[in-house]
């Protein structure tokens, strides 16, 4: 039987449609936000190209089993309060491999010498060989090679951040959980490992290397309904981590506690626009510290 040519087209448009569905990529240009993204009022902040986010929450993981609804949530949250506050912001959600490298080179390519880079990852992550992995939904996991070579590397991805120039690195990771894959493995391990950084970085992580947290049943997970709060203020943004991990201590009556990780070498305010205060000042912060 032969089968006619509209059939097949339309076929081929079924199924070029369906792999695109569960995950949104919204890649934004200064003047030219995608229709996903948040109107905000006249109050909103001008978009600073000074200040930049990619911010990337990972809900779906086909061959993991559990699904994590908050990882989106988180992201949606965090991506609206950057961006009412000036931040271009790139947001992934349900990221593949090639959805995360696409999005990381973008990044990479707006990075110059006075930008503020902050990261968001909320999903699965796997540590090998002492080296954290960032878990697209499309991975397929049965090794630790298969997470060396199908993650992304934190520490990789800091690195790039650095060499592309970027004067300050914030990283949020949301990733301390149980391997999902564990039992396809040969060793076992818990959580994350702790991550390297360089000079002027900034880490917050749900739980401290080897822990792992649970995730509650409601909108957004302790960490980014702590963050929320916290980020919603004109602090600087060492004292908005250190608050919000101690407000997740505080809620949880010390069963998660969030680390904090610095070797800032400068005070960053990350919104100079609500106090007059400069982005950053140098010299201001002490070097080399983990809380």
């Amino acid at each position: 039987m032969i089968v006619p040519r509209i059939l097949v087209d339309v076929a081929v448009l079924l199924g070029l449609l369906s792999t695109g569905l569960g995950r949104t990529m919204r890649l934004e240009e200064p003047h030219n936000r995608p229709m996903s993204a948040p109107i905000w009022s006249s109050e909103a902040t001008p978009l600073d190209t000074n200040r930049l986010a990619l911010v990337i929450g990972n809900s779906t993981y086909p061959d993991a089993g559990s699904p994590l609804p908050q990882m989106t949530s988180d992201a949606e949250g965090l991506t609206n309060a950057l961006r009412k506050n000036g931040f271009l912001v790139d947001a992934v959600d349900n990221a593949t491999h090639p959805d995360m490298t696409r999005a990381i080179d973008h990044l990479r390519a707006r990075v110059h010498l006075n930008s503020i880079v902050l990261v968001y990852f909320g999903g699965y992550g796997v540590q090998s060989d002492g080296q954290n992995y960032l878990i697209p939904v499309d991975a397929k996991i049965w090794s630790e090679e298969d997470v060396r070579r199908q993650g992304v590397s934190i520490d990789r991805l800091l690195s790039q951040l650095k060499t592309s120039g970027a004067r300050v690195r914030l990283v949020v990771i949301e990733a301390s959980r149980r391997n999902p894959y564990e039992r396809r493995f040969r060793t076992y391990s818990h959580g994350l490992a702790p991550i390297q950084t360089s000079e002027n970085a900034l880490i917050l992580s749900s739980a401290p290397p080897g822990q792992v947290v649970e995730d509650p049943d409601e909108l957004h997970s302790r960490l980014m309904a702590a963050l929320l709060t916290q980020i919603d203020s004109s602090k600087g943004i060492e004292e908005v981590f250190n608050n919000t991990r101690d407000a997740v201590v505080a809620a949880t009556q010390g069963q998660q506690i969030p680390a904090v990780s610095s070797t800032l070498t400068e005070s960053v305010n990350l919104w100079p626009a609500r106090s007059g205060a400069p982005v950053s000042s140098a010299g201001s912060a002490a070097s080399g510290r983990r809380e």
